[in-house]
Protein backbone atom coordinates (compact mmCIF):
# COMPACT_ATOMS: atom_id res chain seq x y z
CA UNK A 1 0.00 0.00 0.00
CA UNK A 2 1.18 4.03 -0.88
CA UNK A 3 0.99 5.75 1.73
CA UNK A 4 0.97 10.01 1.03
CA UNK A 5 1.70 13.15 3.06
CA UNK A 6 2.19 16.96 1.97
CA UNK A 7 4.47 19.10 4.37
CA UNK A 8 4.29 22.66 3.37
CA UNK A 9 6.17 25.48 5.20
CA UNK A 10 3.92 27.66 8.24
CA UNK A 11 3.35 31.16 6.43
CA UNK A 12 6.02 32.59 8.37
CA UNK A 13 8.84 30.86 6.61
CA UNK A 14 7.29 30.15 3.62
CA UNK A 15 10.41 31.98 1.79
CA UNK A 16 10.51 29.50 -1.49
CA UNK A 17 6.72 30.17 -2.12
CA UNK A 18 7.43 34.02 -1.99
CA UNK A 19 10.46 33.99 -3.68
CA UNK A 20 9.19 32.38 -6.77
CA UNK A 21 5.95 34.71 -6.24
CA UNK A 22 8.49 37.82 -6.68
CA UNK A 23 10.05 36.22 -9.95
CA UNK A 24 6.77 35.38 -11.42
CA UNK A 25 5.58 38.87 -10.93
CA UNK A 26 8.69 40.62 -11.79
CA UNK A 27 10.48 38.73 -14.30
CA UNK A 28 8.22 36.99 -15.94
CA UNK A 29 5.89 40.11 -15.63
CA UNK A 30 2.53 38.19 -14.63
CA UNK A 31 0.88 40.35 -12.61
CA UNK A 32 -2.42 38.26 -12.36
CA UNK A 33 -0.24 35.31 -10.14
CA UNK A 34 -1.98 36.78 -6.83
CA UNK A 35 -0.22 33.83 -4.61
CA UNK A 36 1.56 30.85 -4.31
CA UNK A 37 1.91 27.72 -1.91
CA UNK A 38 4.71 25.10 -2.01
CA UNK A 39 4.06 21.75 -0.87
CA UNK A 40 6.46 18.47 -0.86
CA UNK A 41 4.51 15.27 -1.12
CA UNK A 42 6.47 12.34 -0.01
CA UNK A 43 4.60 8.69 -1.15
CA UNK A 44 6.25 5.84 0.59
CA UNK A 45 5.53 1.78 0.40
CA UNK A 46 6.85 -1.33 1.84
CA UNK A 47 5.89 0.71 5.31
CA UNK A 48 3.84 -0.30 9.22
CA UNK A 49 0.74 2.58 8.92
CA UNK A 50 2.59 3.06 12.54
CA UNK A 51 5.86 3.77 11.76
CA UNK A 52 4.34 6.03 8.61
CA UNK A 53 2.97 8.07 11.27
CA UNK A 54 5.91 8.61 13.03
CA UNK A 55 7.90 9.49 10.18
CA UNK A 56 4.97 12.04 8.93
CA UNK A 57 6.52 14.08 11.95
CA UNK A 58 9.85 12.82 12.58
CA UNK A 59 11.35 12.66 9.03
CA UNK A 60 8.71 14.02 6.47
CA UNK A 61 8.13 17.25 8.57
CA UNK A 62 9.86 19.71 10.94
CA UNK A 63 6.36 20.05 13.47
CA UNK A 64 8.17 23.67 14.23
CA UNK A 65 8.17 24.85 11.25
CA UNK A 66 5.82 22.71 9.02
CA UNK A 67 2.14 22.11 8.23
CA UNK A 68 0.83 18.76 7.44
CA UNK A 69 -1.82 17.38 5.59
CA UNK A 70 -3.23 14.10 4.05
CA UNK A 71 -5.32 15.29 1.60
CA UNK A 72 -4.66 19.85 1.50
CA UNK A 73 -7.26 21.89 0.83
CA UNK A 74 -6.45 23.35 -2.33
CA UNK A 75 -9.69 24.58 -4.02
CA UNK A 76 -9.19 27.87 -6.08
CA UNK A 77 -5.96 27.43 -6.90
CA UNK A 78 -4.26 25.41 -10.65
CA UNK A 79 -2.06 22.80 -9.05
CA UNK A 80 0.70 20.89 -10.74
CA UNK A 81 3.17 18.48 -9.20
CA UNK A 82 6.72 18.44 -10.23
CA UNK A 83 8.88 15.23 -9.69
CA UNK A 84 12.61 14.02 -10.89
CA UNK A 85 12.77 12.19 -13.77
CA UNK A 86 13.66 8.18 -13.83
CA UNK A 87 17.16 7.67 -13.08
CA UNK A 88 17.67 11.33 -11.51
CA UNK A 89 18.67 11.16 -7.93
CA UNK A 90 16.15 12.31 -5.61
CA UNK A 91 17.79 13.44 -2.59
CA UNK A 92 15.02 14.22 -0.78
CA UNK A 93 13.72 10.80 -1.33
CA UNK A 94 16.57 8.95 -0.72
CA UNK A 95 17.05 10.85 2.59
CA UNK A 96 13.80 10.06 3.69
CA UNK A 97 14.06 6.92 2.69
CA UNK A 98 17.12 6.06 4.57
CA UNK A 99 16.28 7.92 7.88
CA UNK A 100 13.00 5.47 7.97
CA UNK A 101 15.39 2.75 7.91
CA UNK A 102 17.32 3.88 11.02
CA UNK A 103 14.12 4.18 13.06
CA UNK A 104 13.10 0.65 12.03
CA UNK A 105 16.45 -1.03 12.20
CA UNK A 106 14.64 -2.50 9.22
CA UNK A 107 14.51 -2.90 5.36
CA UNK A 108 14.52 0.36 3.67
CA UNK A 109 11.15 1.49 2.09
CA UNK A 110 10.20 2.81 -0.91
CA UNK A 111 9.94 6.70 -0.67
CA UNK A 112 9.22 8.85 -3.73
CA UNK A 113 8.63 12.96 -3.81
CA UNK A 114 7.37 15.53 -5.66
CA UNK A 115 6.90 19.44 -5.27
CA UNK A 116 3.44 20.54 -5.40
CA UNK A 117 2.58 23.99 -6.86
CA UNK A 118 -0.13 25.72 -5.73
CA UNK A 119 -1.24 29.26 -7.95
CA UNK A 120 -3.41 31.53 -6.94
CA UNK A 121 -5.12 34.11 -9.46
CA UNK A 122 -7.00 34.02 -12.88
CA UNK A 123 -3.86 32.84 -14.94
CA UNK A 124 -4.43 31.99 -18.21
CA UNK A 125 -2.81 29.42 -20.28
CA UNK A 126 -0.58 30.65 -22.12
CA UNK A 127 0.91 32.24 -18.48
CA UNK A 128 0.79 29.02 -17.20
CA UNK A 129 2.45 27.63 -19.73
CA UNK A 130 5.65 30.08 -18.97
CA UNK A 131 5.59 29.48 -15.48
CA UNK A 132 5.86 25.93 -15.81
CA UNK A 133 8.85 26.64 -17.88
CA UNK A 134 10.15 28.13 -15.74
CA UNK A 135 10.41 25.87 -12.55
CA UNK A 136 10.63 22.63 -14.77
CA UNK A 137 14.37 22.08 -15.76
CA UNK A 138 13.22 19.26 -18.81
CA UNK A 139 17.06 17.70 -18.53
CA UNK A 140 16.27 16.54 -14.78
CA UNK A 141 12.81 16.77 -13.94
CA UNK A 142 9.03 16.23 -15.40
CA UNK A 143 5.34 17.24 -14.30
CA UNK A 144 3.98 14.63 -12.33
CA UNK A 145 0.43 12.92 -11.94
CA UNK A 146 -1.54 14.23 -9.35
CA UNK A 147 -2.97 10.91 -8.61
CA UNK A 148 -2.16 8.39 -6.04
CA UNK A 149 -0.18 5.66 -7.79
CA UNK A 150 -1.06 1.96 -6.81
CA UNK A 151 2.62 1.10 -6.17
CA UNK A 152 5.79 2.80 -6.89
CA UNK A 153 7.63 -0.25 -7.99
CA UNK A 154 8.62 -0.10 -11.47
CA UNK A 155 9.16 -2.98 -13.82
CA UNK A 156 11.66 -2.39 -16.52
CA UNK A 157 11.36 -4.75 -19.65
CA UNK A 158 14.96 -5.28 -20.99
CA UNK A 159 15.67 -4.42 -24.64
CA UNK A 160 15.92 -7.40 -26.71
CA UNK A 161 18.18 -4.78 -29.37
CA UNK A 162 19.50 -1.62 -29.27
CA UNK A 163 17.89 0.79 -31.33
CA UNK A 164 19.84 2.71 -34.40
CA UNK A 165 19.00 5.85 -35.84
CA UNK A 166 18.77 5.83 -38.82
CA UNK A 167 19.29 8.77 -40.61
CA UNK A 168 20.68 10.71 -37.91
CA UNK A 169 24.06 12.05 -40.07
CA UNK A 170 21.43 13.19 -42.67
CA UNK A 171 19.60 15.06 -40.35
CA UNK A 172 20.17 19.15 -41.22
CA UNK A 173 20.18 22.09 -38.39
CA UNK A 174 16.33 21.97 -38.12
CA UNK A 175 15.98 18.62 -37.93
CA UNK A 176 18.95 18.06 -35.14
CA UNK A 177 17.24 20.99 -33.09
CA UNK A 178 14.08 19.43 -33.50
CA UNK A 179 15.84 16.13 -32.24
CA UNK A 180 17.10 17.76 -29.18
CA UNK A 181 13.27 18.86 -28.41
CA UNK A 182 12.15 15.59 -28.96
CA UNK A 183 14.56 13.94 -26.68
CA UNK A 184 14.58 16.32 -24.48
CA UNK A 185 18.65 16.58 -24.41
CA UNK A 186 20.79 18.29 -22.09
CA UNK A 187 22.95 18.88 -25.28
CA UNK A 188 22.01 22.02 -27.69
CA UNK A 189 21.66 22.28 -31.39
CA UNK A 190 26.03 23.14 -31.70
CA UNK A 191 26.80 19.99 -29.29
CA UNK A 192 24.52 17.27 -31.45
CA UNK A 193 25.65 18.74 -34.90
CA UNK A 194 29.31 17.87 -33.48
CA UNK A 195 27.78 14.39 -32.28
CA UNK A 196 27.06 14.39 -36.09
CA UNK A 197 30.07 15.32 -37.35
CA UNK A 198 32.04 12.12 -35.32
CA UNK A 199 29.90 10.02 -36.60
CA UNK A 200 29.86 10.97 -40.07
CA UNK A 201 33.02 10.01 -39.66
CA UNK A 202 32.87 6.56 -38.55
CA UNK A 203 30.47 6.12 -41.59
CA UNK A 204 27.39 4.96 -39.47
CA UNK A 205 24.43 6.21 -37.42
CA UNK A 206 24.46 5.86 -33.90
CA UNK A 207 22.24 3.63 -31.35
CA UNK A 208 20.03 5.27 -28.86
CA UNK A 209 22.78 4.07 -26.48
CA UNK A 210 24.90 6.17 -27.85
CA UNK A 211 23.52 9.32 -27.88
CA UNK A 212 21.55 9.10 -24.52
CA UNK A 213 25.35 8.06 -23.07
CA UNK A 214 27.20 11.26 -24.79
CA UNK A 215 24.20 13.58 -23.62
CA UNK A 216 24.39 12.14 -19.60
CA UNK A 217 28.52 12.52 -19.95
CA UNK A 218 27.67 16.02 -21.32
CA UNK A 219 26.03 17.54 -18.10
CA UNK A 220 28.05 18.99 -15.52
CA UNK A 221 26.50 17.31 -12.69
CA UNK A 222 28.56 14.77 -14.38
CA UNK A 223 32.02 14.96 -13.37
CA UNK A 224 31.19 13.82 -9.94
CA UNK A 225 29.17 10.91 -9.84
CA UNK A 226 30.59 9.49 -13.24
CA UNK A 227 33.94 10.56 -14.33
CA UNK A 228 35.25 10.10 -10.61
CA UNK A 229 33.92 6.62 -10.32
CA UNK A 230 37.25 4.81 -9.65
CA UNK A 231 38.21 2.67 -11.82
CA UNK A 232 39.80 -0.91 -10.11
CA UNK A 233 39.73 -3.00 -13.83
CA UNK A 234 39.02 -2.57 -17.21
CA UNK A 235 39.12 -5.01 -20.01
CA UNK A 236 38.91 -4.39 -23.94
CA UNK A 237 37.97 -6.27 -26.82
CA UNK A 238 39.33 -4.11 -29.25
CA UNK A 239 43.12 -3.96 -29.46
CA UNK A 240 43.20 -0.11 -30.39
CA UNK A 241 41.55 0.69 -27.16
CA UNK A 242 43.71 -1.99 -25.29
CA UNK A 243 46.54 -0.23 -26.70
CA UNK A 244 45.61 3.47 -25.98
CA UNK A 245 45.12 2.53 -22.11
CA UNK A 246 48.63 1.02 -21.75
CA UNK A 247 49.64 4.01 -22.91
CA UNK A 248 47.81 6.19 -20.32
CA UNK A 249 49.13 3.94 -17.36
CA UNK A 250 52.28 4.09 -18.57
CA UNK A 251 51.68 7.65 -18.85
CA UNK A 252 50.99 7.48 -15.06
CA UNK A 253 53.61 6.00 -14.38
CA UNK A 254 56.10 8.10 -15.72
CA UNK A 255 54.18 11.21 -14.05
CA UNK A 256 54.22 9.14 -10.67
CA UNK A 257 50.64 9.83 -10.27
CA UNK A 258 49.14 7.81 -7.23
CA UNK A 259 45.67 9.42 -7.35
CA UNK A 260 43.41 6.58 -8.50
CA UNK A 261 42.53 6.01 -12.33
CA UNK A 262 39.04 7.69 -13.25
CA UNK A 263 37.88 9.16 -16.35
CA UNK A 264 38.76 11.92 -15.54
CA UNK A 265 42.25 11.44 -14.92
CA UNK A 266 42.34 9.70 -17.94
CA UNK A 267 40.86 13.02 -19.51
CA UNK A 268 42.92 14.93 -18.31
CA UNK A 269 46.11 13.04 -18.21
CA UNK A 270 47.96 14.05 -21.74
CA UNK A 271 47.88 17.88 -21.35
CA UNK A 272 50.05 16.97 -17.83
CA UNK A 273 52.47 14.38 -19.80
CA UNK A 274 52.95 17.39 -22.48
CA UNK A 275 53.34 19.77 -20.26
CA UNK A 276 56.44 17.96 -17.92
CA UNK A 277 58.31 17.16 -21.23
CA UNK A 278 57.91 21.21 -22.04
CA UNK A 279 55.64 20.85 -25.08
CA UNK A 280 53.12 23.49 -23.40
CA UNK A 281 55.15 25.92 -22.79
CA UNK A 282 52.45 28.79 -24.23
CA UNK A 283 49.87 27.43 -21.75
CA UNK A 284 47.72 30.04 -19.94
CA UNK A 285 46.77 28.70 -16.71
CA UNK A 286 44.24 30.20 -13.75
Amino acid sequence: MVYRIFAEKKKAFANEAAALRYDVRHLLSIKSLQDVRLLNRYDAEDITPELFDYAVKTVFSEPQLDDVYACPDLSGATVFAVEFLPGQFDQRADSAAQCIQILSQGERPLVRSAKVYALYGDLSDAELSEIKKYVINPVEAREAALEKPETLKTNYDIPTAVQTLHGFNDLNRAALEQFVRDLGLAMDADDIAFCQQYFRSERRDPTITEIRMIDTYWSDHCRHTTFLTVIDDVQFEDQLLQDAYDSYLAARAMLGRTKPVCLMDIATLAVRALKQAGRLDKLDES
